[in-house]
């Protein structure tokens, strides 16, 4: 419940379709703010901040040339001071909607679950299509090959500082209590006065980084997700599962299915272009997350310990779990002095609180500690087999289901976290410690790298510069790291931009020069980027594979490949459309190579959270990926601000993890890739053709001269390198072109212009080449109808192009000087709206997801207000006629202004 009243307030500016319930929510927190923004500042900003909303509101219903002047010269009126406080006001405004929709999309998942039927894309769904469509021994087939792994990256798309994160996290709890608190007046009174604190609070926070965060501040972010929800939302995510396949005995029995998701992370382990990222980096990253989970299981443990109250008369112990509990109280004998006091009579709760003693001294590397989580794991097995057989199996398979399902799932390690280092890198040390200036790309080369990997290196190698000592002290950490946790805790090592067989081989070479005895298990996973490379794919994994060490360790691995797909650079490279299809190509051929060559393959898939670095619905991403390129197996990165989008509520996180597993599944079930098959092999020319002219249009544009002095100007690219987001550089080297600047801040900029090209330019052009053909329109429909690759990509386009906002776009694009490119990037979206409204038959974009699109729009007046401001901003700027003060006081606003828009269209990249 919310309460009602007056006072001065931002509000909902179109009402229409909008819930009740969120429309109550925004109103009253935009109540909150009016009222906190008069305490603070005087009624004068909040008057201020209201007349620009309704000049914008005006505007987005009529925009015309009088409107646009009209609001451009109230915003010029404002000092600069002044329309920082405005923007920083939409700002938090936004913030606080965003929490009001995630409290109503909470509030509709609950609503959805009371229905008799199956939630749609739930694993309960899944289960009972697949069990009524192929039967239940297929069912249990795609059950004991499932595997998801999540990977969570620090690439910098979080915009918004930790402090601010944190302040939002506190007032979403207050949310969530104030609505338990139903009708009680001192309750409601009681979390208002706390809500008006913290917005309060809110308000005076620098909403822009002074520093920018360094990699442990980013490792200690990541584990914030991990803390609150991820380490409970697993053990729900398999209890889901479980009631699906036995919902009459469920914590009866043993559950029906094993742990299936494990987590990776790059943070604190990704070196590309981070200087900042070193191997005591990477060790120290491994201590933390060590520190979280076993700080995590033993409190697991402590809880179920003091509930775990069956006396010996009712519930006996095992002889196996008695020998083992005289095991323990010999570790720790005055613990176990006190517990005998207390708890004579119930041995299983003694063994239980006494494995969270062995936690805690593992923790703090005592002797008395677990040696690895195997060992916790037979100890968590024997507590409960003996209840089991006691005759108490709902004890044994309930909390402490729980407990097991934590270890099978995070180890003692949390997360497996990931190298990542350059390919380059790579050749310039191997060149320097084999005194040779030529990189190893040759057959030559191959094979000495290859005898190098399989033998070893010559006593005199060793590093001399500065980074070749850095590369092989990182493979040293991974081995150390790996006898502190297990192997599992470190294990993968990408390669970006992995190019010939060599890349590989040289990563594995340089390991054994760090780690001369061979101990350091290491998996290379080569990551192909460009179009070219993921082209080249077959190829160079036919050749890796073909060296006698590869071969070797391809067997030792159980002929189990790991091999990642990058959506970013291809993008930035090829465009929209083509670097999908690239994509889907190239998912399509390494499936087909993986079964010709009886390979058990993993696609890694780095995506984004924006549809120009392959975002969009991760489940709908699932269900059109090429047939049998899934396979049971799932794995993609989890990038900035998604981690906290899809995990900062455990009932969301939740619902994405249990949409994933269901798309995992049903993608992987005959049916499910005969039908992705059936569009492959039906549209594969066409689509080639499509491709083709829209990766042209899309060349023509990034290519023609002066383009890169457009971008610069028309988008606060400039401004968002010195944002401050993450510890990793904007750019790679010191080049200012776009093939030097990184694929997220390249889609971060063209959002905040409004243009949002990398979501969709070029897809008009591709679409017209099929739609000006004879027949060609059917063909398209067909496509759209029939193939889901093609229907996701045309949707991801949609949101896109929804995103984007021409009128607003205008304002950016004067600033460009060059209305030849400004005219074609108009001309291209005119046609790429045309043309998908045609092939699905629509009469507006996201028309068949109209919560979405209703959420857009809803928000579109107050990003507007941010846009008027940001322009005015940016224009100053781009004179170039500035006092130094003056230019960094409104870079200042600027990095206001693009805080504000990214919180409004919820992404930054």
């Amino acid at each position: 419940m919310v309460p009602e009243g007056g006072g001065p307030s931002l509000q909902v500016s179109d009402p229409e379709g909008v819930p009740a319930a969120l429309r109550r929510d925004v109103g009253y927190l935009g109540r909150l703010l009016g009222r906190v923004l008069v305490e603070s500042e005087g009624s004068d900003l909040l008057n201020d901040v209201e007349r620009l909303r309704l000049a914008s509101i005006e505007f987005r219903k009529e925009p015309t040339e009088a409107r646009r002047r009209g609001i451009t010269e109230m915003v010029s009126a404002l000092d600069v001071e002044r329309a920082a406080l405005v923007a920083r006001a939409f700002t938090i405004y936004f913030h606080l909607v965003n929490l009001a929709e995630e409290r109503h999309r909470v509030r509709a998942l609950r609503e959805q679950a009371r229905g008799p039927e199956p939630v749609p894309e739930s694993i309960e769904a899944a289960v009972a299509e697949i069990r009524s469509r192929e039967g239940s021994d297929a069912l249990h087939r795609e059950l004991e090959r499932l595997s998801i792994t999540p990977v969570v990256t620090a690439h910098p798309t979080e915009a918004r500082r930790r402090s601010v994160v944190d302040a939002l996290r506190r007032i979403a709890g207050l949310l969530a209590t104030q609505e338990q608190a139903g009708a009680s007046r001192p309750a409601q009174a009681h979390v208002e006065r706390r809500l008006l604190e913290e917005i309060t609070l809110l308000w005076r926070t620098d909403q822009v980084r002074s520093r920018r965060p360094g990699p442990l501040d980013e490792v200690r972010t990541a584990m914030v997700a991990f803390d609150e929800t991820i380490f409970r939302a697993v053990t729900q995510l398999y209890r889901e599962l479980d009631r699906a396949l036995g919902p009459d005995d469920v914590g009866a029995r043993e559950p029906a299915s094993s742990a299936f998701v494990r987590w990776g992370s790059w943070v604190g382990a990704d070196r590309d272009g981070n200087p900042e990222v070193t191997a005591e980096v990477t060790r120290a990253t491994a201590a933390i997350q060590a520190d979280h989970v076993l700080r995590g299981l033993e409190a697991v443990a402590r809880r179920i310990a003091s509930a775990l109250t069956a006396s010996t008369a009712s519930t006996p112990a095992s002889r196996e779990l008695l020998v083992s509990l005289a095991r323990d109280e010999r570790r720790f004998p005055d613990v176990a002095a006190s517990l005998r006091e207390r708890f004579e009579d119930q041995p299983h709760r003694r063994k239980l609180a006494l494995v969270a003693e062995r936690l805690s001294a593992t923790r703090r590397h005592k002797p008395a500690g677990y040696e690895g989580p195997d060992e916790l794991l037979r100890d968590v097995a024997r507590v409960q087999g003996s209840l089991d057989a006691a005759g108490a199996p709902r004890a044994a398979f309930g909390e402490l289901q729980h407990l097991r399902w934590q270890l099978e799932t995070f180890g003692f390690h949390l997360a497996s976290l990931e190298v990542r280092q350059h390919s380059a890198v790579h050749a310039r040390v191997v060149a320097e410690l084999m005194g040779d200036d030529a990189q190893p790309t040759s057959t030559a080369d191959l094979a000495t790298l290859d005898r190098l990997a399989r033998d070893g290196w010559p006593e005199a190698a060793g590093p001399s510069s500065e980074e070749a000592a850095e590369v092989i002290a990182t493979f040293g950490a991974m081995a150390e790291i790996q006898r502190r946790y297990g192997p599992e805790a470190c294990r993968r090592y990408i390669i970006s931009f992995t190019r010939s067989p060599a890349d590989v081989v040289a990563v594995y070479a340089l390991a054994r020069l760090a780690v001369p005895d061979g101990s350091l298990q290491l998996d290379v996973v080569p990551l192909f980027e460009s179009r070219a490379d993921l082209a080249a794919g077959q190829r160079v994994l036919d050749q890796l594979f073909a060296l006698p060490s590869m071969a070797d360790r391809l067997e030792a691995r159980g002929r189990e490949v790991e091999v990642m797909l990058g959506y970013s650079d291809s993008a930035k490279e090829a465009g929209f459309l083509a670097a999908n299809v690239a994509l889907h190509r190239a998912q399509a051929d390494l499936a087909a190579w993986a079964g010709t060559n009886d390979v058990r393959l993993t696609l890694f898939h780095g995506r984004g959270g924006a549809a120009g670095r392959g975002g969009g619905p991760t489940n709908r991403a699932i269900l059109s990926q090429a047939g049998g390129s899934v396979a049971g197996r799932f794995k993609v990165t989890e990038q900035g601000e998604m981690v906290f989008a899809r995990y900062g509520d455990i009932e969301i996180a939740l619902r994405h993890l249990e949409q994933v597993t269901s798309a995992v599944l049903l993608a992987s079930t005959p049916e499910g890739e005969r039908a992705a098959r059936a569009g492959e092999e039906r549209f594969a020319a066409p689509m080639d053709r499509m491709a083709a002219a829209s990766e042209r249009a899309y060349r023509e544009l990034v290519e023609r001269p002066g383009f890169v002095r457009f971008f610069e100007r028309v988008t606060p690219i400039v401004e968002i390198e010195g944002l401050k987001v993450g510890s990793r550089p904007a750019r790679r080297g010191e080049r200012r072109d776009v093939e030097s600047l990184r694929a997220i801040p390249w889609v971060f900029a063209w959002t905040q212009s409004r243009v949002n090209l990398p979501g969709w330019f070029g897809l008009g052009s591709g679409l017209a080449t099929i739609a000006e053909e004879s027949g060609g329109i059917g063909t398209l429909r067909e496509m759209h109808q029939g193939w889901p690759f093609f229907r996701s990509l045309i949707e991801n386009a949609e949101l896109g192009l929804v995103i984007a906002d021409m009128p607003i776009a205008a304002l950016y694009m004067e600033l460009g000087e060059d209305p030849e490119i400004a005219g074609r990037i108009f001309d291209e979206h005119q046609r790429t709206v045309e043309l998908i409204l045609t092939v699905n038959g629509n009469d507006r974009l996201l028309a068949e997801r109209p919560m979405l699109r209703r959420a857009v729009e809803l928000r579109n007046p107050y990003v507007d207000a941010l846009s008027f401001i940001q322009v005015r901003h940016l224009a100053d700027l781009r004179k170039g006629d500035l006092e130094p003060e003056e230019a960094a006081r409104i870079g200042r606003n600027v990095l206001v202004t693009v805080n504000g828009i990214a919180a409004g269209l919820q992404t930054t990249g």
